[in-house]
C-alpha cells in the first residue's frame, strides 16, 4: 500500500501515525501500514505512473479533420459532383434550359474605348489596326470568338480616321467610322486565325486564313452592308442577303426540268418487264 505523509488518514493505526511524523518532510520513504499485508513500496510511485509504449498503437485516420493528425479535409478523393452521400443536385432538382452551340462570345469594342486609345497614343491611327494592335496595345484582353466593333455612346464623338478590321460590326459603328473618313472591314477568323492574327510572333510559318464554311457566316461574310470581305464574290444578278435565293425565272425553270426529269422516269418505269 502506498503512503506519503500527507495522505495518511486519522483511522490509521497510532503505531503507524507514530513512524510517519518522525519521518518530518524528509523525502518519500519505504512505509508500511501496520495492517497492510502488500510489500513495501516507495510512496513517489504515483507521480512517475506512464503508458508502456508496447501496450497500444496510434492509428492515422487520413483525412479525418484535425483528430486525425494529417489533413484537416475529408472529402479531397471526392468525384465531381459528389454531395457527401445525398443525392446529388442534378437528380434532385434537374437540368433546365439549353446550351446554344450556334452561339458565338465576341470581345465588345466601343468606339469611345478606340478614341481614347488612340488620344493617349497606345494605337497608330495611320496603321491598319488588326488584332495584333489591339492585343499589344491592351485595348482587349483576350480574344476567345473574334472582335465586334459597337457604335454605343462614342459614337458621334469619334473622329480619327482608321483602316480596322474585326470580325463583325454594328451598324451605327460603320456610319460613324466612314464619317470620319474611315474604313470597316469583317472578317471571318477562326480559332487558329485569332491566335495567328493576334500573336503572329508566334507563328514564323503563318498558315492560310481559313473561310466560312456554315451559311449563316457565309450570308453575313458576303453581305456589302456589314462590309464583308467577300462581298466581291457576290454577282450582280444575285441576292447578298441570302445564299441560296433565286429569282421567279429562275425558279420556273428548274421546276420545269425536274417535271421533264420526273415524265421521263415513268416512262422507263411502264416499259420495264419485272
Amino acid at each position: 500500500m502506498l503512503l506519503r505523509p500527507s495522505l495518511v488518514s486519522s483511522g490509521i493505526h497510532a503505531t503507524a501515525r507514530r513512524a510517519l511524523a518522525a519521518c518530518g518532510p524528509s523525502p518519500p520513504t519505504m512505509v508500511k501500514c501496520a495492517f497492510s499485508t502488500s510489500p513495501l513500496r516507495q510512496a513517489s510511485i504515483l507521480g512517475e505512473l506512464h503508458n508502456f509504449k508496447a501496450s497500444y498503437s496510434k492509428v492515422i485516420r487520413r483525412g479525418r479533420g484535425p483528430s486525425s493528425g494529417k489533413g484537416s479535409r475529408a472529402t479531397w478523393w471526392c468525384t465531381r459532383g459528389f454531395n457527401g452521400g445525398q443525392t446529388k443536385d442534378e437528380i434532385v432538382a434537374g437540368s433546365f434550359g439549353f446550351k446554344n452551340r450556334n452561339s458565338v462570345i465576341m470581345s465588345p469594342l466601343s468606339l469611345d474605348h478606340l478614341q481614347e486609345w488612340i488620344d493617349a497614343g497606345r494605337i497608330d491611327p495611320n496603321q491598319p489596326i488588326t488584332f495584333k494592335e489591339l492585343v499589344r496595345s491592351r485595348c482587349l484582353h483576350g480574344i476567345k470568338d473574334g472582335v465586334k466593333l459597337l457604335g454605343g455612346k462614342g459614337k458621334g464623338n469619334f473622329r480619327a480616321r482608321i483602316n480596322i478590321t474585326v470580325s463583325r460590326a454594328s451598324k451605327s459603328a460603320i456610319e460613324a467610322v466612314e464619317a470620319a473618313g474611315g474604313t470597316v472591314t469583317t472578317r471571318f477568323f477562326n480559332r487558329l486565325g485569332i491566335l495567328t492574327a493576334a500573336y503572329p510572333q508566334c507563328f514564323p510559318h503563318a498558315p492560310r486564313l481559313a473561310d466560312p464554311t456554315s451559311r449563316k457566316d457565309i450570308e453575313y461574310y458576303r453581305d456589302p452592308d456589314h462590309r464583308g470581305y467577300l462581298a466581291h464574290t457576290v454577282k450582280p444578278d444575285e441576292n447578298p442577303h441570302s445564299l441560296f435565293f433565286k429569282k421567279p425565272e429562275e425558279a420556273d425553270k428548274v421546276k420545269q426540268r425536274k417535271k421533264k426529269q420526273s415524265g421521263k422516269q415513268k416512262k422507263q418505269a411502264e416499259n420495264r418487264l419485272w
